[in-house]
């Protein structure tokens, strides 16, 4: 008997407000005409309606039944106008193409300057693949992360860190020993270059004994070229030094400050 009421009850009730029962609609309940909508579809445009009308039937686009198609596209339209006119007002033009190819398909087709058979559906079916293209693109993109969506953008300020550096103590031995270093490396890198000296004291010697053959006294200052530099200066000099000490020369001077003369020593000349 109990469950035969609480089956009653549950029967009965309406709803539950607030953790209360009602088994009888309230007489002042105001329910507007369209606070309850059911879409089992939704559409972007005529030409998805009717892709999705070819698409569930598994239709070839390439021959489309206008007749078929036609009816279910406007009982579509027709639902649609009772909800909402402005919606349906954007698919009455293509509705009326439809109608158009349906009867164009009845009357005797016009054909082309090759001989064939003029398709009125032709132009409908290149807007259909070329719906379905960019549709399958959209698709394909939309799957992509998205930021906003599926990705978000992160920004964390970071705190102000003070950086302290300590500066270095250095010692003066470490200056020494790193100058040092420095001083090796630069021996390493160094190359010994080897080159024939310009001025040679034993050519020297020889011009100067030529000199004296053709002259018996030959002023001192006469053998120096100032053009020669302190280098040839230096060279020359040691030449008569080097003559003197062999006794190949004489250095004869009348006076002293008088000016110095040189000549071949008395060996020289018997040679």
């Amino acid at each position: 008997i109990e469950t035969a009421l609480s089956y009653q009850q549950t029967e009965s009730l309406k709803a539950i407000v607030k953790g209360e029962p009602y088994t009888t609609m309230p007489k002042d309940l105001y329910i507007p005409p369209d606070a309850l909508e059911i879409f089992l579809e939704t559409f972007q445009g005529p030409l998805d309606l009717l892709l999705y009308l070819i698409k569930r039937q598994n239709i070839d686009i390439l021959d489309i039944p206008i007749a078929d198609i036609t009816r279910q596209y406007m009982e579509y339209v027709e639902v649609m106008r009772e909800n909402n006119f402005e919606l349906a007002a954007e698919y009455l033009v293509m509705a009326a193409m439809l109608a158009e190819i349906k009867s164009c398909m009845l009357l005797p087709r016009h054909t082309n300057e090759e001989g064939e058979e003029e398709d009125p559906r032709a132009e409908l079916v290149r807007r259909l693949q070329e719906y379905e293209c960019y549709r399958q693109a959209a698709e394909e993109l939309d799957t992509l992360p998205r930021r906003g969506r599926d990705t978000f953008a992160v920004t964390i300020d970071a705190p102000y860190v003070t950086i302290q550096r300590p500066v270095p103590q250095v010692e003066l031995q470490e200056l020494l020993m790193a100058f040092q270093d420095v001083l090796n490396r630069a021996e390493l890198a160094a190359s010994h270059h080897i080159q024939q000296e310009p001025l040679s004291i034993r050519e020297r010697m020889l011009s100067i004994l030529s000199a004296l053959r053709t002259d018996k006294f030959v002023p001192f200052a006469a053998f120096f070229k100032l053009s020669e530099g302190r280098m040839g200066l230096v060279v020359t000099f040691i030449a008569v030094l080097e003559l003197f000490k062999d006794s190949a020369i004489e250095v004869v001077q009348s006076k002293p400050f008088a000016p110095i003369y040189i000549k071949p020593s008395q060996m020289t000349e018997d040679n």
